[in-house]
């Protein structure tokens, strides 16, 4: 890849995703943009990967591992009080240089996966819609699972900015979220029942192996602690529900996966924030894939990142196509705005 286009990346990360959410990555992002030799650095990343979050990650995960250089010392995952970003860039650049070897591995090797739990904050009243329209059990294909901390929805419960609680009341994953504008779903009264839950990854992680788990931490920006404990607890969560998943392309596999599923399933394929990672060709299979399956059986599909960063809901029933646009989303799931 160009550096011209790694840099305006960089550039397009510091101002649309880390500004107001991490003055430490905004701060090296912009300063990434402009220097040659982390551009080059960051060239090494796999086809496909977002990689100002595979850099971050690489280096934040090789801190973790216990690196013992004075860039730590800005990081508030690893240091109480943390120093202010603006004297990082020279130690996040000496870094750089004296662990090159081990950042290009963990470039050409690891995958942005994080799969943010909170996310599940608006995929909760969507599944919700799904069955209301559908009248049956879900069964849940989800591409890009990671670990498969959002297949475990209905196991969490929701607050969004009211005294009132939602979804499983006894859970100790407690996701909140804000609904802006002026309309709000309807929320289930009961729980919308799952009948399966499938995920599918080029690398799915394993949340009791040691390696996967820190891999995953590492993604968690540095000062984003309430995530960081979101992320412990759903992890304990899957531990306690543990869910099929399957290491694979999901696009390829999805025909296979479908093709044993009783009729009285609402299939529901889903993916937040994966297709960013499929070239153009992949994105358009996988959409022409749901509108074949949908013209036999009852399909839905919730997706991100194809046509543009809305969410989107694309449903088939009785062969009848439906396309809605379900809301515009937070990358986090911090807040979203509802459609539907």
């Amino acid at each position: 890849m160009d550096n011209s286009i790694i840099s305006n990346k960089f550039k397009s990360f510091a101002l649309k995703e880390c500004q107001g959410s991490s003055d430490l990555y905004e701060f090296l992002s912009l300063r990434i943009a402009d220097d040659e030799e982390l551009l080059n650095l960051a060239s090494e990343a796999g086809e496909g990967q977002p990689v100002p979050n595979l850099l971050f990650g690489a280096i934040h995960y090789l801190l973790l591992k216990g690196m013992d250089h004075g860039l730590k010392e800005f990081y508030p995952t690893i240091v109480e009080y943390p120093r202010g970003e603006e004297e990082s860039f020279f130690y996040f650049k000496e870094f750089c240089r004296l662990y090159s070897q081990q950042i290009k591995e963990l470039l050409k090797t690891k995958l942005v996966q994080t799969n943010e739990v909170r996310r599940c904050s608006y995929l909760f009243p969507v599944f919700h819609f799904i069955h209301e329209q559908s009248k049956k059990p879900l069964a849940l294909i989800e591409i890009g699972t990671s670990a498969g901390l959002q297949l475990l929805w209905d196991k969490y419960c929701y607050s969004y900015g009211t005294r009132e609680v939602y979804g499983d009341q006894e859970s100790k994953v407690h996701l909140s979220s804000e609904i802006k504008g002026s309309r709000k779903p309807i929320f289930p009264e009961s729980i919308p029942p799952v009948a399966s839950r499938l995920g599918i990854d080029l690398h799915t992680n394993d949340l009791n192996d040691k390696e996967d788990y820190l891999w995953l931490n590492s993604l968690i920006w540095p000062e984003h602690q309430e995530r960081r404990a979101l992320f412990e607890k759903a992890a304990e969560c899957v531990k306690e529900n543990p869910i099929t998943l399957i290491q694979g392309d999901g696009v390829q596999l999805l025909p296979e996966l479908i093709k044993d599923m009783p009729d009285g399933h609402a299939i529901c394929v889903f993916h937040t924030h994966v297709a960013n990672q499929m070239p153009a060709k992949t994105k358009e299979k996988l959409l022409q894939e749901i509108k074949r399956i949908g013209q036999n059986r009852d399909i839905f599909h919730i997706y991100n990142n194809i046509q543009d960063r809305d969410l989107h809901l694309d449903y088939y029933l009785e062969s009848h196509e439906h396309k809605r646009v379900a809301g515009k989303t937070e990358g986090h799931g911090k807040w979203f705005t509802w459609e539907l």
